[in-house]
């Protein structure tokens, strides 16, 4: 079959599959038609369209009048009492009238197909949802079929079967009773289900309105036979079980009781709550117990929506059909229950389940419609089951656990569900009594009902502009108070039960969410999300940002992810549950290109972030340069209080790429091709990005599209720009085959047997005329190296900070001053102490006898003259001083950045995992960036994984 199998659940579901065949389209012969035979006999199986009593009316009745009507009314009344029986029926009908409000909801939100409660729900509220109703409906469907079956055993028992104390009162109770044979029996009935679904459900379907009318009829001569039936005396069944004590004062059970009539004593006799013993299972009766029975006479009010792609129109039927058939249940039920309190004696309706057979005009007629409409739901919740199933196992919501429900027979029946669904209704049958499984069944169908209500309310409140049903009676209090009266009922009904229920959805929901495929359906919860996420940006004011909750928020720019991924993992762990973006620009003009080509690549890098399991978004754009784009980029990225402020830049050298996606599930080997592009065929499904480019190339790695040259006057002109825009800037080297795992897994035989180390130099290098380590780049640095302290996988690593000092100075007293600064941060770190005389002397011997004696001078004329300045004034100069590229570090000698590169290098025993250095501002002068980019590149030779920080804006304080 080509079309969609629709899920169908109650009585009319299989006839209208088994429908008369329709003739082709005019004009055309049926074999002309493509598909041949195939599309004659889907036309074969094409539902007729029904009305809205054919459609939904009869469906919804002859699911709720079934075991409660002619079994259990009684039972309600003769223990709950009249006033407790009539309270019972208006809580039952005010948690499903809130549901049917839901259901009517949703029902008609949009054009609908077959499919019924499940696949409306499902394609409207997204996986998570309809796949955990789902489930729980499924299992409320076959202990439903279970409790059906069980009320038609114990009918047939009571009229056929002969009693356990051997005393025969009639002819045809021929049939042995006890707990066995009625469990043969319930097999033997269930076994009669299983054959017509699985052989002849039309029959049953065709059936449904000739069993209509007969429940109709039977109905209507017990109404007559209160008034019509003379009083009576009523022979009661004996108890199941009875074990008098020895000296004969136990509890003794009557053996007869009156049917009195319209009275007013029975009447009175009948008003209050009078619960005692089951005499089915002899467990004392309560008002939860009680109402756990009547509940299930309630259920079934989906029927009408489980018909809605065989209605003409289901948007008009749905609503007004399920109404009326509730309405109309609900008066009868209630009707009920006044004449059986006016005419019954307590003791008849608490001892004798099937009295009314025995004051009906005619004793038949209630053995006939208790049989026909057990039955009939039994069935009916059989069939609803298996298509439930079969639809969960076609949707591949649980992968290859439901797989062999998907097989069908050649007229579309899924005859392994049908077997499935009955293997659990034969498990379910070991209960052996109805009232036992009663309070599950009832647990079930509330559960369904409260996430039904739940799942309305979630559109409700997630405002999705598609979310407009024609149906307006409802609003989200009826949704609320719906789920309200749903929870409570499960737990005064069973609490254990009710708890047990609750977990094993919210389990089906999580494990949906995580593991199934990803659908077309639509997902509620980012419909939810969504909506939060909006109104909390909207709350978010950056004017009422404050020192003490900064957090990083970082750019990251990603030329090619092949050789960045170590970058956007560690990346990934510095953010300390801030924003994290990853840019990408991509060169062209939208005026020349027929689209935008950013578009396709949204997939690719979405599938990245999954398969790097990093919490990160995406941003693309498409600008004339690069250095344009990064612009756009921090000028647009993120929204309201949620704004980068931190770009982080692959360092601009040599270095050869290496493809870290390579051998992924996901991606494939790249291509030799000079041009940097592989073809179309061997492209990855999910990671389209382009080869990376030989060794030749100059790399830019992690920050800029692929292919293109970006010189180095550029690069160093982002820098300047966002230090600009006030945006910290990190520039990373040698991350291209940084590896998390093997950096936090040093090997034991390492100088440090095995511990993890992160380097922090505090110190502008490239000033060697300042030793400042409270500034505010030197702040950021401490800041972002206690941050990556702080993530999980890096708490073991040891914070190692390096103090460079000159002779002369006191080195105690500056390493006393940082530990104390580190107190006050409550950061904790080792401090080094680390001369570099001979560095700084390399440096003055390029400045020149001038450069060296004006420092002299300056030195003896403020020492002369007692012009000390005070340390917060030092500091303060030093910190204006240091943020405004010096003149001398243009004359800085490759001899002083190599000299400081080494003593970088020989601190380092053992080697961190990554450094932490400081990074000047660019200069003034453009011409001079490619000596200052020449600079860092010395300054950083063969570190290792290193970043250069200068961070812009305070970061950090001490107050509380």
């Amino acid at each position: 079959m080509t079309e969609r199998t629709p899920l169908l659940h109650y009585r009319l579901s299989t006839s209208v599959n088994e429908s008369e065949p329709r003739g082709p389209p005019a004009g055309r012969a049926p074999e002309q038609l493509p598909g041949g035979s195939r599309r004659r006999s889907a036309q074969q199986r094409q539902p007729k369209k029904l009305s809205i009593f054919f459609g939904v009316v009869v469906p919804t009745l002859l699911s709720m009048f079934s075991v409660v009507l002619f079994l259990r009314i009684g039972f309600v009344v003769g223990h709950a009492g009249l006033y407790q029986a009539i309270a019972m029926f208006l809580v039952a009908y005010f948690i499903i009238c809130m549901t049917v409000l839901s259901v009517c909801a949703i029902s008609t939100n949009g054009a609908l197909d077959a499919g019924g409660a499940y696949y409306m729900i499902s394609r409207a509220l997204g996986p998570e949802f309809g796949g955990s109703i789902g489930i729980m409906f499924f299992l409320a469907n076959v202990c439903g079929s279970a409790l059906y079956v069980l009320g038609l055993v114990e009918a047939i028992v009571t009229t056929f079967g002969v009693p356990e104390d051997g005393i025969v009162t009639s002819s045809y109770q021929v049939l042995p009773s006890g707990y066995w044979w009625s469990l043969l029996y319930a097999t033997g009935i269930a076994l009669l289900c299983l054959l017509v679904c699985m052989v002849g459900a039309h029959i049953y379907a065709k059936a449904t309105f000739l069993i209509f009318m007969v429940v109709m009829f039977v109905l209507g001569t017990i109404l007559i036979s209160f008034f019509a039936v003379r009083p009576r005396t009523i022979v009661l069944p004996r108890p199941s079980s009875f074990n008098p004590t020895p000296n004969g004062t136990g509890p003794t059970f009557p053996t007869t009781a009156n049917f009195t009539g319209f009275k007013l004593d029975t009447l009175l006799g009948n008003l209050g709550a009078g619960y005692t013993e089951d005499y089915t299972t002899q467990t004392m009766m309560n008002f939860a117990t009680v109402f756990a029975v009547m509940f299930n006479g309630c259920t079934g009010i989906m029927a009408g929506s489980n018909m809605s792609g065989d209605l003409k129109n289901p948007s008009y039927s749905i609503p007004r059909g399920t109404i009326t058939a509730v309405i109309f249940t609900f008066i009868i039920y209630n009707l009920l229950s006044v004449l059986v309190a006016c005419t019954c004696d307590r003791v008849l309706l608490q001892r004798d389940y099937g009295f009314l057979r025995d004051i009906n005009i005619w004793y038949p007629f209630v053995i006939i419609g208790v049989y026909s409409s057990t039955l009939s739901a039994a069935m009916s919740n059989l069939i609803g089951a298996s298509r439930i199933l079969y639809a969960l196992a076609r949707d591949d919501l649980f992968g290859k656990v439901l797989s062999p429900a998907k097989k069908t027979s050649h007229s579309g029946n899924p005859w392994v569900s049908v077997l499935i669904s009955w293997f659990l209704v034969q498990l379910v049958l070991f209960a052996g009594k109805l009232n036992t499984i009663a309070s599950i069944v009832t647990i079930f169908f509330l559960l369904v009902y409260a996430a039904v209500d739940l799942a309305c309310l979630a559109l409700e409140w997630a405002s999705a502009p598609n979310f407009r049903p024609t149906f307006r009676y409802f609003t989200w209090h009826t949704c609320v108070l719906g789920i309200i009266g749903c929870a409570v009922m499960m737990f005064l009904i069973n609490a254990i039960y009710a708890s047990a229920s609750i977990a094993f959805m919210l389990l089906l929901l999580l494990l949906i969410h995580y593991l199934s495929p990803t659908s077309s359906w639509g997902y509620i919860s980012q419909a939810l999300i969504f909506h939060q996420v909006r109104k909390y940006l909207l709350m978010l004011d950056v004017r009422k940002d404050h020192v003490k909750f900064w957090r990083p928020q970082v750019l990251l720019m990603v030329s090619n992810p092949r050789s960045s991924v170590g970058l956007i993992t560690f990346i990934n762990d510095i953010k300390k549950s801030g924003l994290y973006v990853l840019g990408h620009v991509q060169l062209g003009d939208l005026n020349t290109l027929p689209s935008d080509p950013l578009q396709s690549q949204y997939d690719s890098w979405l599938s990245l972030v999954d398969h790097l399991n990093i919490k990160a978004f995406v941003n693309l754009t498409l600008a004339d340069s690069v250095r344009h784009g990064v612009q756009h980029l921090l000028f647009i990225s993120g929204l309201g209080g949620m704004r980068p402020n931190t770009l982080v830049l692959g360092f601009y050298d040599d270095c050869v790429p290496k493809d870290r996606l390579t051998g992924s599930s996901l991606s494939t080997s790249p291509s030799n091709d000079p041009s940097g592009l592989s073809p179309e065929v061997e492209q990855p499904p999910l990671f389209h990005f382009t080869s990376l480019r030989g060794s030749s190339d100059r790399q830019d790695h992690g920050e800029f599209e692929d292919g293109k040259v970006l010189g180095p006057q550029e690069y160093v002109a982002i820098i300047s720009d966002a230090m600009k825009m006030l945006k910290n800037v990190v520039l990373a080297r040698y991350f291209n085959n940084f590896d998390r795992s093997l950096a936090l897994s040093p090997p034991p035989s390492s100088p440090g047997k095995g511990a993890v180390y992160v380097d922090v130099w505090p110190v502008n290098l490239l000033r060697p005329d300042s030793c400042s380590y409270v500034d505010t780049c030197s702040l950021f640095l401490l800041q972002l190296a206690c941050i990556l302290n702080m993530v999980r996988s890096w708490r073991k690593a040891t914070l190692r900070l390096f103090l460079c000092v000159e002779e002369g100075r006191s080195v105690r007293g500056s390493e006393e001053k940082l530990g104390q600064l580190l107190k006050e941060l409550r950061i904790k770190a080792q401090i080094y102490p680390v001369p570099w005389d001979q560095q700084v002397a390399l440096h003055w011997q390029r400045q020149g006898d001038f450069g060296k004696k004006q420092h002299l001078q300056d030195a003896s004329d403020a020492a002369a003259e007692g012009k000390k300045q005070k340390p917060d004034e030092e500091e303060e100069n030093e910190d204006d001083y240091v943020n405004s590229f010096p003149s001398n570090a243009t004359r800085l000698s490759d001899d002083y950045l190599s000299a400081v590169n080494r003593m970088i290098l020989d601190q380092a025993r053992p080697a961190p995992a990554v450094r932490f250095l400081y990074l000047p501002r660019p200069p003034a002068d453009t011409r001079r960036y490619s000596a200052y980019l020449r600079q860092l590149e010395l300054l950083t030779q063969d570190l290792g994984p290193t970043l250069l920080i200068h961070g812009v804006t305070p970061v950090i304080t001490t107050d509380l």
